[in-house]
């Protein structure tokens, strides 16, 4: 996913060129390493917190996971709103809260599609293989 955002929010931002492309793919190392981090300190416990809040006992599997994708989109695009713009500028400035109701929606659809279209269903088909070959295993095993 950081593959695709990064260069796509970079490009919206300073214009779509190669030397824009090429500056994208030098941030994403460090990027990918805030993301990570964000994920796991600060999107986690806040979408561990809320999904209880809006889940009923009904809802089915797709829309837990939904929820979920749109919980944590929003928490990380609201987020590296913010510090991405820092690392892209590489300068601490007030600029992300400056411009913060343009940027953000942008990157929040961005992120979104990208997640729903793209990241989510190659995570599924990979899962799906991966669970298809544990079982394969553990049926040749049990015969």
């Amino acid at each position: 996913m950081n593959l695709t955002i990064s260069p796509i929010i970079m490009g919206l931002e300073r214009g779509f060129s190669k030397e824009v492309y090429l500056d994208s793919l030098k941030i994403i190392p460090f990027m990918w390493i805030i993301v990570i981090l964000s994920v796991r300190l600060i999107a986690g416990p806040i979408v561990g917190k809320l999904m209880p809040k809006f889940v009923g006992q009904t809802d089915g599997f797709n829309a837990r996971v939904l929820l979920n994708t749109v919980l944590n989109v929003t928490v990380l695009s609201l987020w590296l709103s913010i510090i991405g713009t820092w690392v892209g500028t590489k300068q601490i400035s007030l600029e992300p809260f400056e411009n913060f109701l343009h940027i953000w929606p942008r990157n929040f659809g961005i992120a979104l599609w990208i997640e729903l279209l793209i990241a989510q269903p190659i995570a599924r088909f990979a899962m799906k293989k991966l669970h298809a070959r544990q079982a394969s295993k553990a049926e040749s095993v049990n015969s």
